[in-house]
């Protein structure tokens, strides 16, 4: 067992009476904070910080059918569902449900998807950093799920939010420069994403890019990347390695970090991902809390987790970890930003 701080030999007395098993585990100062990996989640939580995401919504079309049609092919789906989506909009939501302090910046058309929207970010208390436009539409995707495995493949239309501009992410810059966490992807032009990640960088605020959908970028842009958080498709489509293997994702995240990534991130689906720095390069598992049903928002899940934990000063496989519990419960419900849970649910698989 490693203690430090032995000042604190009452209450760390009275804390190691309710633990039941032999754990290693870190005790800063007196007010016993532990390693997530090792605590109950309920001890060792710090209240969530302040985080802004840069993005996009779309209103979610979900066709659910047997196998996906091939072209020129009708095919008879079995159920059809319209709900909200769009990364960046299903992170904030994940994330304030998580508990963090969330500012979600965009552009909406004036319709009723924005309304959805809207109304959306009010419910899970997002606060906003949007700008809608007479002129364009607010996003929508074409989602197709397979009923057999839960697996899908999405078209986006972004709409409005193809207009946001280096000159609209200034106008967001406190949101952006007062938080603990910056995080974006690469649906709104890469562009402003990436005089976002520059705003960010600049004032000390950590970086995440998730590089969804995959797009051709300037190793410029993953320096100014504090963590990257591809899945193996994208980690291929920058890096070139095909990610088969827990040590192909090595491979790839090694690239990776040849690039100026600080910290690569491979999920990995139901392997979960991959922590890959100079330092570190650990594997943590998914968790499976039931039957997958809609692996739609997944990624977005996990990024959400992974940003909220940072958010209250965890360490990346730590908040890894609370990324896979927030995506491991919502691969179990239907849907994306309907589908994240809240808080306590996430504390609960933790425990």
């Amino acid at each position: 067992m490693i203690v430090s701080d032995f000042s604190c030999t009452n209450q760390l007395a009275a804390v190691l009476g309710l633990l039941q098993t032999e754990m290693v585990w870190r005790i800063s100062s007196c007010l016993n904070i532990f390693t997530w990996r090792y605590a109950p989640m309920s001890e060792s939580l710090k209240p969530p910080g302040r985080i802004a995401v840069l993005g996009v919504f779309v209103a979610d079309a979900v066709y659910r059918a047997s196998r996906i049609p091939q072209i020129g092919e009708t095919l008879l789906g079995n159920s059809f569902a319209l709900g909200p989506g769009g990364k960046g909009s299903n992170q904030s939501v994940a994330a304030a449900r998580a508990g963090a302090d969330v500012t979600f910046i965009s552009r909406l058309g004036k319709d009723p998807f924005a309304e959805m929207a809207l109304n959306l970010y009010q419910g899970a208390g997002v606060k906003t950093h949007i700008e809608q436009l007479d002129d364009s539409y607010t996003g929508s995707a074409f989602i197709f799920v397979d009923d057999n495995s839960g697996d899908n493949a999405i078209i986006i239309a972004p709409g409005a939010a193809t207009t946001i501009t280096a000159e609209f992410v200034d106008t967001a810059k406190q949101a952006i420069t007062e938080a603990d966490v910056f995080i974006t992807q690469l649906e709104q032009p890469i562009a402003a994403a990436t005089h976002a990640l520059s705003v960010a960088r600049n004032a000390g605020v950590t970086t995440i890019l998730n590089t969804a959908p995959a797009e051709s970028i300037a190793d410029s842009v993953f320096e100014l990347c504090d963590y990257v958080t591809p899945n193996e498709i994208e980690a291929e489509s920058y890096t070139g390695v095909a990610v088969k293997s827990v040590d192909d994702a090595r491979r790839a995240a090694d690239a990776l970090l040849q690039k100026g990534v600080g910290t690569a991130i491979i999920t990995l689906g139901e392997a979960g991902v991959l922590i890959h720095n100079s330092e570190i390069s650990e594997q943590v598992p998914a968790f499976k809390v039931g039957k997958v049903v809609d692996t739609t928002g997944a990624g977005d899940a996990f990024n959400a987790g992974f940003a909220t934990a940072l958010s209250c000063g965890a360490n990346p496989v730590e908040s890894a970890r609370f990324g896979c519990a927030l995506a491991g419960l919502s691969v179990t419900r239907h849907g994306t930003s309907n589908s994240m849970p809240m808080r306590e649910e996430i504390l609960k698989i933790l425990r």
